[in-house]
This record gives C-alpha cells, sequence and structure tokens, in this order.
C-alpha cells in the first residue's frame, strides 16, 4: 500500500471508474468502501449513509448525491470481487522484499 487509508475522509463526486488497478484515490478510502458495504448489508437508507460516510447533503442535490453514493458502492463492490487480489499480489511481493 503506497497511500495510509484515512478514517473518514472527504470523497470527489465520482470514484474512480475503469481502472482495473487500486489506485491512490482507493487506498484513501478503503474505509470509506467498508463503511459503505456495512451500510448496505444493514439496509440503511442510501441518503442517510450518503449524509454521514460521504459528507454529501441530498436534499441540496439529491441527483448528484445519489450518483456519488452509487459510483462509490460500486467501487467498493469492485474492490471485494477483485481489487482485493491487488492488494495480496502486493503483499505478497512486499513480503518477498523484506525476506532478501
Amino acid at each position: 500500500m503506497r497511500v495510509k487509508p484515512e478514517l473518514d475522509p472527504d470523497v470527489d463526486d465520482e470514484a474512480p471508474n475503469g481502472f482495473d488497478l487500486i489506485t491512490p484515490y482507493d487506498e484513501v478510502h478503503f474505509v470509506t468502501y467498508l463503511r459503505l458495504l456495512d451500510a448496505e448489508a444493514d439496509g440503511a437508507d442510501w441518503a442517510e449513509v450518503a449524509r454521514i460516510v460521504l459528507h454529501r447533503d441530498p436534499t441540496a442535490d439529491q441527483a448528484r448525491t445519489r450518483r456519488c453514493w452509487e459510483s462509490h458502492l460500486g467501487r467498493a463492490h469492485w474492490m471485494t470481487k477483485r481489487g482485493y487480489r491487488d492488494l495480496l499480489t502486493q503483499a505478497a511481493e512486499d513480503a518477498k522484499g523484506y525476506d532478501a
């Protein structure tokens, strides 16, 4: 990992999309992605999650906030299906470097 994850960072309007590798933005937002996945599993209301986790006001701009939430939740799902493999590969490579 190149960038330290943050506990409650601000987010861009959209999460990285179309990247097949974990980006520095992803690394900063690992905790954000986990919080979104937890909220989804708990059946939380998207607008409340957007307010708390993404620091967005769905009453001020519902469409933009919804896109932001969908984008970040989509990236969180990508992390669980594909992105985590990059973390494992990187950790294995880092471990080899320590053995040398």
